[in-house]
């Protein structure tokens, strides 16, 4: 669960839509000029004349502007996320049932080879400067300029894709020494490791197509097509995973193959789903390679310190799946379920957040408006920790039932069960930490500042290989995952503190005042979760249906009594999704 590079893809479904706040509506506290009062300059032209006007009490500033798009904004690609989670979901439910731990463990680990080259390849580069760049040129120069930067990119990018996907097929046996060299005893599994690396590398190529076309998108405005297409990969992985299996054993060839065919399949449609967008917009152009074009030399400038980074990142992933694979049998696959699970709340809305709020981040950086950056930053924290902090403590307290619920059935049964809730409560821990740093990057990569986020991964390096050495004895599996929540929690703190270097004016209070009141809904919730745990029972042999009931009834007594305790703190941020939800069922309502 590393954090500041945007591994975890990625709350709860409906209530981000329901945040879809009118600026006029919102009391902006702290710094900084009043919504209703500030006076608006128009420099845009009508008619050809430009226009200057005195106080406007009923336009909002620029950043409020920004703040109150940004939860819709979130809002489109939390939905899409949450269609892709659930896919998702649906998808490991199928691999848990369908195959065995050996199998599975092999398929894990062959994905997060390429998957590991996504910070610098895919998301992470977007995220750190192809989107703040393009932007920038699209508010600085027009439109025009933009398409122009984003040919010659979408040029470099393809050519790099390629060059890396063949290297990745060549040297796979090396690679998966790397990441699993705990295997080589075992000739069979190491084997099967290696087939499959070779087969799902191409995935990256596809990935990185995508998240290109996404930051053309997304620079527009345009969340939807690129929030909902990464859907694809799972529909595409759980239909193959499901179908296939069989044909190819009957054939003789690895039936775990389904899934690595179904993972292409799916980062083809991913990138084909696209087009129709990116042409109306007339960013569909054929690529070229012009390394001399200001904008691709501007991008490369913020990446250069990325790929350090992403060196830090790959020693991460490489490192959690090197020192699990000494761990066992089903190590890989127990760990990996947890992961998936701590993604669902995480992806659904705290990276849909961060997504949504890295476009007007830049464009407020870019107008040299400090205030209104951190009145943005400090929004998109409380509501993301307003998310974040419940689902941890839900995913903590209820971890076995939930697994139970969702997993235990074919192959997976009680015994997996129990190791996947073990290692589910220790990722939890650090949900909170995570969306807490999501919030954080996204500001830093506004400002052009690469490096910091690079400081912060070292950092959680660092710490998670003490950690993981010193518990991995006692508590296997257990103890990688431990490793990660408490490298979250450390590499929190040293980013917040490198952030007053950029914001002076962190809101810290603002942001300690909401968690707390959060915090306090989620005691509550967490002991009404743990006694209903005592009161609800599976019969002998309960089938997949009778095994939701413990889960579903404990989480919603859990979440019925957050919200009632949220609302008894006066919590401000579900006062926002309250009113956003009124607006929505009354048509024209303020």
């Amino acid at each position: 669960m590393v954090s500041a590079v945007n591994v975890i893809p990625s709350a709860l479904g409906r209530p981000p839509s329901l945040v879809s706040l009118s600026p006029t509506t919102v009391t902006w506290t702290g710094s900084g000029t009043s919504p209703t009062t500030a006076p608006v300059v128009n420099t845009r032209a009508r008619g050809g004349a430009k226009e200057s006007s005195g106080p406007e009490p009923s336009t909002p500033p620029r950043g409020a502007s920004e703040r109150g798009g940004l939860a819709l904004r979130a809002a489109i690609v939390a939905a899409g996320t949450l269609l892709s989670r659930l896919l998702g979901l649906a998808r490991d439910v199928v691999l848990a049932a369908s195959f065995r731990r050996g199998e599975t463990d092999a398929f894990f680990v062959a994905f997060a080879i390429p998957n590991a080259l996504r910070q610098l390849l895919a998301e992470g580069a977007v995220a750190s400067a192809v989107v703040p760049v393009l932007t920038e040129t699209r508010e600085q120069q027009g439109d025009q300029a933009a398409r122009d930067l984003f040919q010659v990119v979408r040029g470099l990018w393809l050519a790099v894709l390629s060059v890396v996907t063949v290297l990745g097929i060549a040297f796979a046996p090396q690679l998966c020494d790397l990441f699993a060299a705990g295997w080589r005893s075992q000739p069979e599994l190491f084997e099967r490791t290696v087939t499959l690396t070779r087969w799902v590398f191409a995935f990256i190529a596809l990935m990185g197509s995508a998240a290109l076309g996404a930051a053309a998108l997304n620079t527009h405005r345009k969340f939807a097509a690129a929030a909902f297409s990464p859907g694809l990969v799972n529909l595409a992985m759980v239909a193959f995973a499901w179908l296939a299996p069989a044909q190819l054993a009957a054939r003789g060839h690895d039936p775990t193959l389904a899934v690595a065919f179904g993972a292409l399949v799916g980062g083809a449609l991913q990138v084909v789903v696209q087009w129709p967008a990116l042409r109306r917009l007339g960013y569909l152009r054929r690529p070229k390679v012009q390394l001399s074009h200001p904008g691709v030399k501007e991008i490369l400038r913020r990446l250069a310190p990325l790929t350090v980074g992403m060196g830090v990142y790959f020693l991460i992933i490489a490192s959690s799946r090197r020192l699990l694979s000494d761990l066992g049998e089903g190590a890989q696959s127990y760990f990996t379920w947890a992961f998936r699970l701590c993604a669902l709340p995480q992806g659904v809305f705290i990276i849909a957040l961060s997504t949504a709020a890295l476009p007007s981040l830049a464009r407020l950086v870019a107008a040299k408006d400090g205030p209104e950056v951190a009145k943005t930053y400090a929004y998109s924290m409380r509501l993301a920790l307003f998310v974040a902090l419940p689902a941890s403590t839900l995913l903590t307290v209820l971890a076995l039932p939930v697994v139970v619920a969702f997993f235990q059935r074919g192959q997976f049964g009680p015994e997996a069960a129990l190791e996947t809730a073990h290692s589910l409560m220790a990722l939890a821990l650090g949900i909170g930490p995570v969306a807490a740093i999501r919030q954080l990057v996204p500001v830093f990569y506004a400002y052009g500042d690469t490096r910091t986020p690079v400081f912060g991964t070292a950092v959680h390096l660092v710490v998670f290989l003490v950690l993981a050495w010193w518990l991995r004895a006692s508590l296997g599996h257990v103890g990688i995952a431990a490793a990660f929540s408490g490298a979250n929690g450390v590499q929190l703190l040293v980013m917040w503190a490198l952030l007053r270097r950029r914001l002076p004016a962190l809101r810290l209070r603002e942001i300690a005042l909401s968690a707390g009141r959060t915090m306090v809904a989620c005691g509550g919730a967490a002991l009404a979760g743990w006694v209903a745990t005592d009161w609800t029972t599976l019969p002998p042999n309960a089938n997949g249906w009778q095994r939701l009931v413990p889960a579903a009834a404990c989480s919603a007594l859990f979440c019925a009594t957050f919200v009632a305790l949220a609302w008894l703190t006066r919590s401000d941020e579900l006062r926002q999704l309250r009113a956003g939800l009124r607006r929505r069922l009354v048509p024209g309502r303020r």
